[in-house]
């Protein structure tokens, strides 16, 4: 499995590469976001809900672990965006209960996954995983790596900077 390594150095850089990410998604795939607190996974999420052009303010979900928005692909087809935050969640029960079985395997929608660790036992085999990790040394600065799990097709060529 290869993965893509990138640097960010603020929000608005985070961001952006969540947008450039997305150019490369489609209905059904799912996101699964990894990293502390005040990571960036938020961040990255909002860029990904700007390529889509969703126009609700996205914030994250970690009080209704879920939110969902309406999107559109760059046709113009409509396409719904689950954004779903896991850090709540401490059994497989509370999973059933927000439904989050059901939204993994919707092939309609583009599904983004805060702390997807907390449901590892259930996420699709396909998928995208991105890690987020924080600088010892700068604040603001991240290293983000993506990495295409389970596919086997051909992944497009790494972001540009």
């Amino acid at each position: 499995m290869d993965s893509e390594r990138y640097v960010t150095h603020s929000e608005k850089e985070t961001a952006d590469l969540g947008r450039r990410f997305a150019e490369r998604l489609q209905r059904g795939d799912c996101v699964t976001l990894f990293g502390e607190l005040g990571a960036g996974k938020t961040e990255f999420t909002k860029g990904v809900c700007e390529f889509f052009r969703v126009s609700d303010i996205v914030s994250s979900p970690t009080y209704t672990i879920m939110n969902q928005y309406e999107g559109e692909l760059a046709d113009g087809q409509p396409v719904q965006l689950y954004h779903i935050d896991l850090y709540r969640i401490k059994t497989s029960e509370e999973l059933d209960n927000v439904g989050f079985d059901d939204c993994m395997y919707s092939h309609n929608s583009v599904k983004l996954v805060e702390w997807a660790e907390r449901a590892s036992q259930i996420l699709p085999t396909t998928r995208y995983e991105v890690h987020f990790r924080t600088s010892p040394s700068d604040d603001n600065e991240r290293v983000v790596e993506i990495s295409a799990i389970g596919m086997h097709e051909h992944v497009p060529q790494p972001l540009e900077s």
